[in-house]
C-alpha cells in the first residue's frame, strides 16, 4: 500500500482537500444586500455545498487509499472524487462571480491540484490493474 505511487497521489490530493477549508481561493469586496461593499474571502467554508463537496473528495480520497487490494473500486471512487473536484473548480469560480472586485489568491493553487493529484492516482491504479492482468494471463 505505501509502496504504491498512487497512495502518494491521493494522500496529496486529500491533503490539498482538506487545506482549502482553510485557506482563501478568492479575496475581494462583496456587494451586500444594502449594496455596501465589505472585504471577504471565498473559502470552502463559504458556501455550504463548497464545504460538503471540499470534505467529500478530501474523505473520499483518504478512504480509497486503504482500498488497494479491491483496484476496481479504488479506480472509480477516484474517478467519481475526480469529477467532483472539477464540479467544485467551478463552483468557486461561480461564487467569484458575486464579487464586486478581487484576487485570487496564491492558495488557489492547492484547489486546482487536486484534480491533477487525482488524475495521477487513477493513472497509477489503472497500470497497477494492467500488470495484474497480464500477470495472470502468463500463469
Amino acid at each position: 500500500m505505501i509502496q504504491r505511487i498512487q497512495t502518494l497521489w491521493l494522500a496529496l490530493a486529500s491533503m490539498a482537500a482538506l487545506a482549502t477549508l482553510r485557506f482563501s481561493f478568492f479575496s475581494g469586496n462583496k456587494l451586500d444586500t444594502n449594496q455596501a461593499k465589505g472585504f471577504h474571502e471565498l473559502t470552502a467554508t463559504s458556501n455550504y455545498l463548497l464545504l460538503i463537496l471540499t470534505a467529500g473528495i478530501g474523505v473520499c480520497s483518504l478512504i480509497v487509499i486503504f482500498l488497494y487490494k479491491n483496484r476496481r473500486l479504488q479506480f472509480r471512487l477516484t474517478i467519481l472524487a475526480l469529477l467532483l473536484s472539477l464540479l467544485n473548480i467551478f463552483l468557486y469560480y461561480r461564487e467569484t462571480l458575486a464579487y464586486a472586485e478581487g484576487n485570487f489568491t496564491i492558495t488557489a493553487i492547492l484547489t486546482l491540484l487536486i484534480p491533477i493529484f487525482l488524475f495521477l492516482a487513477s493513472r497509477g491504479i489503472y497500470k497497477d490493474e494492467k500488470l495484474i492482468k497480464s500477470a495472470d494471463r502468463l500463469r
